[in-house]
């Protein structure tokens, strides 16, 4: 780290100008990023894909569909709006509610206008058809290709509101912090260079791949706060020693020292989301890219960025006073530190019982998919949605979209004996409802009837639209229809089960479901593991103990599981003003993933300035005391960035988005009062000179 430090400081003024040079440019290329960006991230390799293949290429179906609902309907007015669309020539094919006695009922009817291109390629074609809805009343466009345009305008309105939010109090907490205008600006410069290039990066990386609009929201927020803080960091060991040092020398302690502490925070961080990109599921993934950008520039802009206008800025750092100096602030940390310390077992007893209240209610955490409870009640394609949902849909319908695969005739005598028990098969279920096929749209209960029908030419002739309809050469297509709900365990164990079955593909909701379940939570055990063991050995090699990196585990497992016990109770249970909702499926992965690293920034801070001065003193007592009596201040004013830059998103609309923005911001509030200020010098106080305890090498 001398080395690097001395190369930063001497290499200042290129820096500098490479660092203006890259934000100019990627500046430019993020401002593509928000048209880059498609779907919720809810996609995995499997069979659904397959499937829905399959039904694209061999049977016509539509590769996406807009969805136009009409309330208080009347069938001019229908007729008028589709005439009017397919002039437009943009459609593969439209089923007005004039001609589907389905798609009507009472006053309300909705049409499906298909397109053969992907939902994210249709911008210009909703913008066509949102021209000549807009100005029909009771005329609303919906369906996946709008909600997900929709979400992506709601996300980037949600980023704008969350940084209209959180900067203020961010610069207010730094003020507080430093008492000077200009040390309270560079983190916020710090982070908003982050954040852009962050932006820039991901928008050259997503023209090669598919980018969550989630990520618009989770990035930014992932980059801010860890820039913010490691910048606070850094600038407060930076002001201790330019007091007794010069301007180079104290940059350079402050690379050796805070830098040491900003890498080691960092890679806890990738671990986690290392870790989460295993599940080959696109949202972790994205997350995982676009968090491994932003977090690597946030450490590069602490140790490269900052140190040069830091230098640039010389003794001007202390300048612009607003708020009065305040007077040392460690003899009261000191203070709090030895009655914490007096009474360990006392202390450590409530910080334990508490955190585990706040688990109590993780017990009945119920996680779901994202789908159209995602977006604010404020758009009209939800509303929409849900209302052709409530007025056409079951709650507890579904479908299996069942693909069979034989080299056979289906039409011959054999082949159509084959097919009725194949329907047979897949109508034995108790939870199957019906199962289309060439057999129902005949109307017919034998083999031997069909095959007679198929012989009359006008029959055949009859027929011949169902025939495309469930057969496509080698294929044969079952829709079975389920009594259950998509996500429901009855419908995932089912699709299980014959999946199994190796002549037939799975797809349709249900499969979808199951697959992302699946890949989640068989994958989970392997996350969890490879965070916690890689982050014990990170820990033991930086603190050179053993006992150490245990506690500072079992600690965070605890704060997170107690987390979770409280969003179950805010969103589940509709508490504080908020509309009840189940937990998003992302949420858990990503909030351990995320916020695991994110809390080892201040256990690294905390513990890296205890081991300074037991190295000095071999003083477990004192160096506890002094560790927490230097850095309680700053950890406290870290943490109350953190929290309130992740916080902010509770003022948004996107649930998912909410959901994980509330629940790092609680996570880390736990961390930094509960755990950090409480547990931490308490267990500390009780294992004594345990904690430093190291086996494998003399200590440094």
């Amino acid at each position: 780290m001398k080395k690097l430090a001395h190369g930063i400081v001497k290499l200042r003024a290129l820096l500098l100008t490479l660092w203006l040079i890259a934000f100019v440019v990627l500046g430019y290329f993020a401002l593509d990023l928000p048209s880059l960006l498609e779907g919720d991230g809810f996609r995995t390799d499997g069979e659904y894909e397959e499937v829905q293949e399959i039904l694209t290429d061999d049977f016509d179906r539509p590769e996406s569909t807009i969805l136009v609902l009409f309330e208080q309907a009347d069938d001019g007015k229908i007729e008028d709006t589709l005439t009017s669309i397919e002039d437009l020539n943009i459609a593969s094919s439209i089923q007005s509610p004039l001609d589907v006695e389905d798609m009507y009922k009472d006053d309300t009817a909705y049409a499906a206008v298909n397109f053969n291109e992907e939902s994210t390629e249709l911008t210009e074609e909703i913008s066509e058809i949102r021209s000549i809805t807009e100005d029909t009343s009771g005329v609303t466009l919906t369906g996946e290709p709008v909600i997900s345009e929709d979400i992506n305008k709601a996300s980037q309105t949600d980023l704008k509101n969350a940084e209209l939010i959180g900067l203020p109090f961010a610069l207010l907490i730094l003020l507080i912090a430093f008492g000077t205008l200009t040390a309270s600006v560079l983190p916020l410069i710090i982070g908003g260079v982050t954040v852009v290039s962050g932006f820039g990066f991901l928008a050259l990386a997503g023209e090669s791949i598919s980018l969550s609009v989630f990520i618009l929201n989770i990035a930014p927020m992932i980059g801010l706060a860890l820039s913010i803080d490691f910048a606070l960091l850094f600038i407060n060991r930076y002001r201790e020693e330019l007091a007794r040092q010069s301007i180079d020398d104290a940059i350079v302690t402050t690379i050796r020292t805070a830098g040491r502490s900003i890498i080691f925070s960092a890679v806890c961080v990738f671990i986690g989301l290392g870790a989460m990109s295993i599940i080959n599921v696109d949202i972790f993934l994205n997350i995982a890219l676009g968090g491994t950008i932003v977090i690597t520039l946030a450490v590069f802009t602490s140790l490269t960025l900052l140190p040069g206008l830091l230098r640039l800025l010389g003794p001007r750092i202390n300048k612009l006073r607003v708020l009065p100096a305040e007077k040392d602030t460690v003899p009261r940390w000191r203070a709090f530190a030895k009655r914490i310390m007096k009474r360990p077992v006392m202390t450590a007893l409530l910080s334990l019982i508490v955190l585990l209240i706040g688990v109590i209610p993780i017990s009945n955490m119920s996680v779901s998919i994202p789908t159209i409870d995602a977006l604010p009640e404020s758009y009209d394609s939800r509303s929409a949605y849900e209302t052709i949902e409530d007025t056409f849909l079951s709650d507890s319908d579904s479908t299996i979209q069942v693909v069979v695969n034989e080299e056979r005739d289906w039409l011959s005598k054999e082949g159509l004996e084959e097919m009725k028990e194949k329907v047979d098969t897949y109508s034995d279920p108790g939870v199957v409802d019906s199962v289309d096929s060439l057999y129902s749209a005949a109307d017919v209960g034998s083999s031997e009837e069909l095959y007679a029908a198929l012989q009359n030419p006008q029959t055949k002739s009859a027929l011949e639209p169902a025939i495309e309809q469930f057969i496509a050469g080698d294929k044969l297509l079952l829709p079975v229809h389920l009594s259950v709900a998509d996500n429901s365990e009855e419908a995932q164990s089912l699709v299980r089960e014959w999946k199994g079955e190796k002549e037939a593909r799975i797809g349709g909701s249900p499969a979808f479901n199951q697959e992302i379940y699946d890949e989640i939570f068989d994958k989970l055990p392997l996350v969890l593991t490879i965070i916690i063991v890689s982050t014990f050995f990170i820990l033991m090699l930086a603190f050179r103990s053993i006992l150490i990196p245990i506690k500072a585990i079992l600690m965070n497992i605890l704060g997170l599981a107690s987390t979770f016990g409280i969003l179950v109770w805010l969103f589940q249970g509709g508490h504080l003003g908020l509309n009840e909702s189940d937990i998003a499926l992302i949420l858990p992965v990503i909030v351990f993933s995320l916020v695991f690293g994110l809390s080892m920034d201040y256990e690294v801070f905390l513990i890296s300035r205890m081991r300074e001065f037991y190295l000095e003193t071999k003083d477990n007592h004192y160096s506890t005391v002094e560790g927490v009596a230097n850095t309680s201040k700053i950890i406290t004013s870290a943490a109350l960035i953190m929290i309130v830059i992740t916080g902010a998103f509770a003022f948004t609309g996107v649930v998912p988005v909410k959901q994980i923005g509330i629940g790092i911001a609680i996570a880390i509030f736990i961390d930094a009062t509960i755990i950090r200020l409480l547990l931490v010098p308490s267990l500390m106080k009780l294992f004594g000179h345990w904690n430093w305890w190291f086996p494998f090498g003399r200590k440094k």
